[in-house]
């Protein structure tokens, strides 16, 4: 399963083109862009209208955060991978061991917790990187390798906890890494923050992004440039993998205990959210800032909902229909790309 991954000029205005362009042009050409920013403060502004006692507070902030924290990691994670044209299951399955792992370690190992959260984060990077060569040197699918490969870290899981939960007392050092606050706010959003700022920088400032675009592009016309595409295709899953296993941990430090039924459900919100980020921002393109703002659109899509005493099929409903609208508008940013691209050429003619 391939995911096209364009140039960043696909869908994007330039200021030259906006120059001499009518009001309702510039609103037609700028809506693609900002479209999904601007859905979210409407979303925002509708739900602190109707909930005026519950929606717009600090409590309902904290709980966004600490609640969807760790799936914008996971959507970050995902991302990376896409930007090279690939996609990784890993995400969601891969959590599920990693966060009992690292309980199970300090509780039924003695290990110490630094030493625990190295060792998942080792762990998770090596399945990232057998995640490439699997697609780039065995040739699978990445859709099916990943999906053979998350399989097989959610049996390890299984069998490593024998179907029960994994409990015991931890180090306040080690939930302090979720526990922490800072200006009344939850650590995890600063982590996601940072983390966002840190690819944003690769991605959009550094060679290596421009190679992961020109890969997930063409990955037959980057090599032709000299860029190594199996390198850095490599590299992309290993960095999911990473950010993956840094999930995990962030996760088994919010729950205190390990266990296989929980991880799965953040494997849908987490490609949602990669998802949405190709449709805004940078349409056409996935990025950092479109994931950042799929991932609050579900976040405050689904309190606000909740909040109207929605029951507990609605997040995953508002899930999966927010996946296929996604899936959709990147459809359509696709063809819109294909259709400029034919234009010039029959002008020519």
């Amino acid at each position: 399963m391939a995911i096209n991954s364009v140039r960043s000029d696909a869908l994007e205005p330039t200021a030259r083109e906006l120059a001499g362009a009518s009001l309702r042009e510039k609103a037609t050409r700028l809506l693609p862009v900002y479209g999904l920013p601007l859905l979210m403060l409407a979303l925002i502004l509708l739900f602190s209208i109707l909930l005026p006692d519950t929606f717009p507070t600090m409590l309902n902030l904290r709980s966004i955060i600490a609640d969807k924290a760790i799936i914008a990691l996971l959507s970050l994670a995902a991302m990376i991978p896409m930007v090279s044209g690939k996609i990784d299951l890993t995400v969601g399955y891969g959590i599920v061991l990693w966060h009992i792992l690292a309980i199970s370690l300090q509780v039924n190992y003695g290990v110490s917790w630094p030493v625990a959260v190295l060792v998942v984060i080792a762990l998770s990077a090596f399945v990232g990187l057998l995640n490439g060569l699997l697609v780039e040197v065995a040739r699978i699918d990445s859709f099916i390798a990943t999906l053979g490969t998350g399989t097989v870290l959610y049996a390890l899981a299984l069998w490593h906890t024998g179907g029960e939960q994994v409990v015991g007392v931890l180090p306040r050092g080690f939930l302090a890494l979720n526990a922490t606050r800072i200006a009344h706010l939850p650590i995890t959003g600063f982590y996601v923050l940072g983390l966002a700022f840190l690819l944003w920088f690769i991605l959009e400032h550094l060679p290596i992004g421009r190679y992961l675009y020109a890969i997930g592009a063409n990955p037959k016309s980057a090599a032709l440039n000299g860029i190594p595409v199996q390198r850095y295709t490599i590299g992309a899953f290993v960095a999911s993998g990473l950010l993956t296993g840094v999930a995990g941990v962030l996760l088994a430090s919010k729950l205190r205990i390990g266990q296989a039924s929980v991880g799965l459900e953040y494997l849908l919100p987490a490609l949602v959210g990669a998802f949405l980020g190709s449709t805004t921002i940078k349409p056409g393109r996935v990025n950092v800032w479109g994931t950042i703002v799929g991932v609050a659109i579900l976040a405050i899509g689904i309190a606000g909902i909740q909040q109207f005493g929605g029951s507990f099929w609605v997040e995953p409903m508002f899930n999966g229909v927010t996946l296929l609208i996604a899936i959709g508008i990147a459809g359509y940013a696709q063809r819109r790309r294909g259709a400029a691209k034919l234009r010039p050429k029959s002008a020519q003619s």
